[in-house]
């Protein structure tokens, strides 16, 4: 009867052991997952303020906006769950936004489209919410992507390709960077 007490003891004992190893392995699973997912994090945010640097540098941004732009990365979590469908979506968002910004400025060939460029991103900075709370899911999902079109160059639309030149560059006078602000607001 000893004999089974002893093996029943030593099997319970074994069990607890085994139970120990597996939750630990468990536990060590999820922390490896949980630092991943805040590198992968930390990547985004640091490659975005990098390409805001580089903005700044060739004169794009100016560089006190850099940290207000730089809100969008690092306030996407205030608000939202910490899973991977969020985590894809950001940076999908924050490519979105700096390829935009890529795009446009490979596109402005003088420095006065440079600075309806400048122009552009200044009315969309001053479009985003100061307070991070208010950087929740419906911002990113319906209002960042619309502003994120401000920055894009749309003609007038009143301009039309057959028009002869002499209207088209009274019309082009007419844009100053006021009147396409104007326009953006409507937009």
């Amino acid at each position: 009867m000893s004999y089974i007490v002893f093996l029943a003891l030593l099997l319970l004992i074994t069990l607890l052991g085994c139970y120990w190893m597996v939750e630990s392995n468990r536990r060590k699973a999820i922390e490896a997952e949980k630092k991943r997912f805040n590198q992968r994090v930390k990547e985004i945010n640091n490659d975005f303020k990098d390409k805001l640097i580089d903005f700044s540098e060739s004169k794009i941004i100016r560089p006190k906006n850099i940290s207000r732009l730089s809100m969008i990365t690092s306030n996407y979590f205030v608000v939202q769950a910490h899973n991977e469908e969020n985590l894809t979506y950001l940076e999908y968002i924050s490519d979105l936004l700096l390829n935009t910004i890529i795009m446009e400025a490979s596109k402005a060939q003088s420095p006065e489209q440079i600075d309806q460029l400048a122009d552009r991103l200044q009315y969309f900075m001053a479009e985003l919410p100061y307070n991070g709370i208010e950087y929740n899911k419906a911002f990113y999902q319906e209002s960042l992507p619309s502003l994120i079109e401000v920055i894009k160059y749309q003609p007038p639309a009143d301009l039309q390709d057959d028009q002869p030149p002499a209207q088209s560059t009274q019309a082009s006078d007419d844009s100053t960077p006021e009147n396409q602000l104007s326009e953006l607001s409507k937009a």
